[in-house]
């Protein structure tokens, strides 16, 4: 079948700017202009989706970047949506760009009685038609054996280091905390690529969403702590270990998270904690209020998962983006 020389990319409506931004990126790289498939992708008045693609997609490489963020279910639809409308116009592969996996955080049976919402989400997009996932930091990395087809999980921690190395350049009080035991190999992997020592607060729940009890595990006095973690939803978990790490004698706590949820009261809490920054990456589209708040930051992902799109296309690793130095001259100008 007839294919263009380049990778086709087609975006819903989760996450628009990152889409764009991607595209400029593979434009850079490329040489060539690399806009997104143009197409709309709308609701009826009872709010079906629909969508319709204005471009020639047969025998394509097409790459649906859609992260299925808040409104979950309205996005994850437009997914799979979108990937039908490419399968029906012969495309040759559908790969599902998923900066942020929704569902991820229901992978397991915790009562009886409950769904395992994230095995079933994955049944969803294969059988759409997508043949493979291109995504980053999956709540639990089990996920990607939910998958009948290939998975490509990107993690955050190598464009954090590179971060944390341009912010706190030169300083050694600099210690690594995960906020609760599960957390654990997340931050020693970002502690090993910066060198810093590592912490854990324990937490202990009563329910959802309450927390009886936090216990810091390992000497914080007199550090600066970076608490480390994939997701910050309504950040009362996150601005608790702050305040909890700051009573134990830190001297100042930042947060790095990869997925900015921020439901509910999540900006106020951050905006009022004792933290000094928290850093999120844009894999979901941030609101005007995190775009405003003073102490929080966005770094982008788009060098990134440009750099993956095109590795995937090309047949070539995408696992030579975990490390830190591969990344290091995509963000030529962010961290120079």
């Amino acid at each position: 079948m007839p294919t263009t020389s380049e990778p086709k990319l087609i975006a819903g409506n989760a996450n628009r700017p990152l889409a764009e931004a991607v595209a400029r990126r593979m434009s850079m790289h490329r040489g060539t202009n690399l806009g997104l498939v143009d197409a709309r992708v709308e609701r009826f008045n009872d709010q079906e989706i629909f969508v319709e693609v204005y471009e020639n997609v047969r025998g394509e490489d097409m790459f649906i970047v859609q992260p299925t963020s808040n409104p979950a279910n309205d996005n994850l639809m437009e997914l799979l949506i979108i990937a039908d409308a490419m399968r029906r116009s012969s495309a040759s592969r559908i790969t599902a760009v998923i900066p942020y996996f929704g569902y991820a955080r229901q992978d397991r049976r915790t009562k009886a009685r409950t769904p395992i919402s994230a095995k079933l989400v994955a049944n969803l997009i294969a059988e759409a038609g997508i043949e493979r996932v291109l995504t980053m930091d999956l709540h639990a990395t089990q996920i990607q054996g939910f998958f009948d087809i290939p998975v490509d999980n990107l993690y955050a921690a190598p464009v954090f280091a590179l971060d944390i190395m341009h912010h706190f350049k030169g300083r050694d009080d600099i210690m690594v905390v995960s906020p609760d035991v599960g957390g654990v190999g997340r931050a020693r992997e970002l502690a090993k690529r910066i060198n810093a020592p590592l912490s854990i607060v324990d937490k202990r729940r009563e329910k959802a969403g309450e927390i009886a009890e936090m216990t810091v595990i390992g000497d914080v006095k007199g550090k600066a702590c970076i608490i480390v973690d994939d997701i910050c939803d309504t950040a009362g978990t996150l601005c608790k270990a702050a305040e909890v790490l700051m009573e134990n004698g830190a001297t100042e706590v930042h947060a790095y998270i990869t997925h900015g949820v921020m439901s509910g009261p999540a900006v106020e809490r951050v905006t009022n904690s004792v933290m000094k920054s928290l850093v999120i990456t844009d894999s979901i589209q941030p609101t005007d209020p995190v775009k405003n708040a003073p102490n929080i930051r966005i770094v982008p992902t788009a060098p990134m998962f440009a750099q993956g799109v095109m590795n995937i296309w090309n047949g070539t690793s995408v696992s030579s983006l975990f490390d830190h130095e591969t990344l290091n001259p995509l963000y030529e100008g962010f961290y120079s």
